[in-house]
């Protein structure tokens, strides 16, 4: 079965998370620009009729997918929890990543964990804990640890960080980085971020 070009393009924009042009789609898609638009028209349209939790803005010819506004509250209570609740385990490997081999791009990332980590890196950077840039040598956005983390951890320098210099260089981090933290609970201090020194 064939999906609908509406339906390609609410899995791309869910996925991304973050706004996308209409040649960006386009390019993804291999689809003309002007059907992309009547598109995002029509599925804009579907959202908000239908009352779906999820509807699409459009600012300078960017598509973002976005919480409804009548559901502000509840979501605002929900983004509280994961800026103040426990890192969850596939998010203190993915941060343990981004702070080994940083600069490092979201496809690096899912290769070495084998999972799609968009969620991941949403919930990592409400929490203030990594940040995303635009590598133009590269083409692509590359995710970083801040300096807010680095404070959290105690520490002054992102070289200061356990086995940095071996496991900076080491292609297998996500197989060292699990029997680390099997044997000695390695993501202990490196995911020690609660309410009282979360980032707002």
């Amino acid at each position: 079965m064939s999906l609908s070009l509406e339906s390609k393009i609410e899995s791309i924009l869910f996925v991304e998370a973050k706004a996308l042009s209409y040649a960006k789609l386009a390019k993804l898609l291999a689809a003309i620009e002007d059907d992309v638009k009547v598109a995002v028209n029509a599925l804009s349209k579907q959202c908000t009729e239908q009352q779906r939790g999820l509807r699409l803005t459009v600012t300078n010819n960017e598509v973002q997918m976005v919480t409804a506004p009548e559901l502000h509250e509840l979501v605002s209570q929900i983004v509280k929890d994961e800026r103040t609740g426990e890192l969850t385990k596939p998010s203190l490997e993915t941060l343990s990543i981004i702070a080994y081999r940083s600069p490092v791009t979201k496809a690096a990332l899912e290769t070495i964990r084998g999972v799609n980590c968009s969620v991941i890196l949403r919930n990592l950077m409400i929490r203030g804990l990594i940040k995303e840039t635009f590598d133009n040598t590269k083409g692509v956005a590359v995710y970083d640890i801040t300096s807010e983390y680095l404070q959290i951890l105690g520490i002054s320098h992102i070289s200061e960080l356990p086995e940095y210099e071996h496991l900076s260089r080491d292609i297998k981090i996500g197989e060292v980085l699990g029997e680390m933290e099997a044997s000695e609970d390695f993501f202990q201090n490196l995911g020690n971020v609660n309410e009282t020194n979360t980032t707002e």
